[in-house]
């Protein structure tokens, strides 16, 4: 079973650790938790959370959150992943961020804010568990553990965004697709990924031919093989080596958070 680290007694450095597996908790309806925020929460803290976590199926394209919008409700995946989207006045899209079950969607209640700029999409099908967005303001004020826990996350994330920018700009598309889909895994934990080009493409903000050419070349060179509607990972060493330094600069934030 994977576990997750929790820090011990009143250390808020994150530096002394026990391990909460997952399975180990549930909701009031008794539904496993296995989103590494909620495991990494102290058991008091936890205990706070738990009436409020309403346990939810989050299916493919379910829009969790639009730009300018209250943030009404936060979310803790188990599975799945959350594409965070800058969407343009003319409709156009770019991904700016990932969540998985490492993370949470809703971060700006964390750090004082109401509205988020992007949107915040399914886009590979999981389950998890919501839970207002006042309730987790009103439970913050007796959990400084679990602020400085969100805490982390909202920089990681507002780094991951930055990184992701840069990249965008900078980067060809076979290191940039190279580097979302290992990202893509890690936060999905599977071999062979539900997503087809067209996705990718508006996810990159590029069109399909693009990355078609590009996950040819990955496929050509046995890193990737590609079948309708799914693109399976053959080998992952391989595609890290094709992807660009960003993958590994946002792994070290990660390191350097004690998030992963």
């Amino acid at each position: 079973m994977q576990g997750t680290a929790v820090p011990s007694g009143n250390d808020m450095s994150g530096k002394n650790f026990r391990t909460v597996q997952t399975g180990q908790r549930t909701n009031g309806e008794g539904k496993q938790v296995s989103n590494k925020v909620l495991l990494a929460t102290p058991d008091n803290e936890f205990e706070l959370m738990r009436p409020d976590l309403t346990y939810i199926d989050l299916p493919h394209h379910l829009s969790l959150h639009e730009p300018t919008q209250s943030i009404e409700f936060v979310y803790f995946p188990n599975r799945g992943m959350v594409s965070q989207v800058v969407v343009t006045k003319d409709g156009r899209t770019v991904e700016v961020g990932v969540v998985g079950n490492e993370g949470y969607v809703g971060a700006g209640l964390a750090v004082g804010l109401s509205r988020s700029s992007v949107r915040e999409i399914i886009q590979i099908a999981g389950d998890g568990f919501r839970m207002m967005g006042n309730a987790l303001e009103r439970i913050l004020r007796s959990a400084p553990q679990l602020k400085m826990i969100l805490t982390r996350h909202s920089g990681l994330q507002g780094m991951q965004v930055a990184q992701t920018a840069a990249c965008n700009r900078l980067h060809d598309i076979q290191q940039r697709l190279s580097r979302w889909l290992l990202m893509t895994q890690d936060r999905v934990n599977l071999g062979v990924l539900p997503i087809t080009h067209d996705f990718i493409a508006t996810m990159m903000g590029t069109d399909r031919s693009t990355v078609s050419l590009a996950a040819a070349v990955l496929q050509k060179k046995g890193i990737i093989d590609y079948v309708r509607g799914a693109v399976k990972v053959v080998n992952r060493r391989k595609l890290e080596k094709s992807a660009c330094e960003c993958y590994a600069v946002i792994q070290q934030f990660e390191d350097d958070l004690g998030l992963r």
